[in-house]
């Protein structure tokens, strides 16, 4: 399902979990959020050949300055200097979306643009299934917890309070840390 109708579903009350959720203050007027169990980190890539020509990027603004083009997910929440740029990138002609990051990376793959944005994890994983050659530029736009997204209106505080008792169980044990590290995420 794309990502856009899962999460319209989700604010409508048809779905009752999502995973890897950002706590926004948007958000929490609709949903409930589990503890953390894993930090997200954003990056922005490039296909590897070309790396060394985005070397200098140290900040989202260049890439509006310098007319960078950019891929990026269609929904959801990647830092507040994305959130600042997007309007911009988008106006002037040099953002593109994707639903999912296997479209992202075919249109990366294709020359749609120069850098992809999104969480360094998923799209490194997706371009291994892909045999696409990425490499990050050292710029980090976002690292931050994710959460699990519970809807308030089918869900309950007693069933959050459950699941965060989960969470820390796992944790404490080192459920959750074997798991991170099998997908390289510490």
């Amino acid at each position: 399902m794309p990502t856009a109708r899962r999460q319209r579903l989700f604010e409508l009350g048809q779905l009752d979990l999502m995973l890897a959720a950002s706590n926004t203050a948007e958000r929490r007027r609709y949903a409930r959020f589990s503890a953390p169990y894993r930090y997200e980190t954003v990056g922005l890539f490039t296909r590897s050949n070309r790396r060394a020509d985005y070397l200098h990027i140290n900040n989202l603004d260049q890439l509006a300055r310098q007319g960078i083009g950019l891929l990026a997910p269609k929904v959801g929440y990647y830092g507040p200097a994305y959130a600042r740029l997007q309007p911009q990138l988008s106006a002037s002609g040099k953002l593109s979306t994707f639903t999912s990051f296997q479209q992202g990376l075919r249109m990366l793959d294709a020359g749609r643009a120069d850098l992809i944005l999104g969480d360094s994890g998923a799209l490194r994983h997706e371009a291994k299934l892909q045999g696409i050659a990425i490499s990050a530029l050292p710029l980090v736009v976002l690292r931050a917890p994710v959460h699990l997204m519970l809807n308030k209106s089918s869900t309950s505080p007693a069933e959050l309070e459950r699941i965060n008792a989960a969470i820390a169980r796992l944790e404490h044990n080192g459920t959750l840390a074997a798991i991170r590290a099998r997908y390289g995420d510490l």
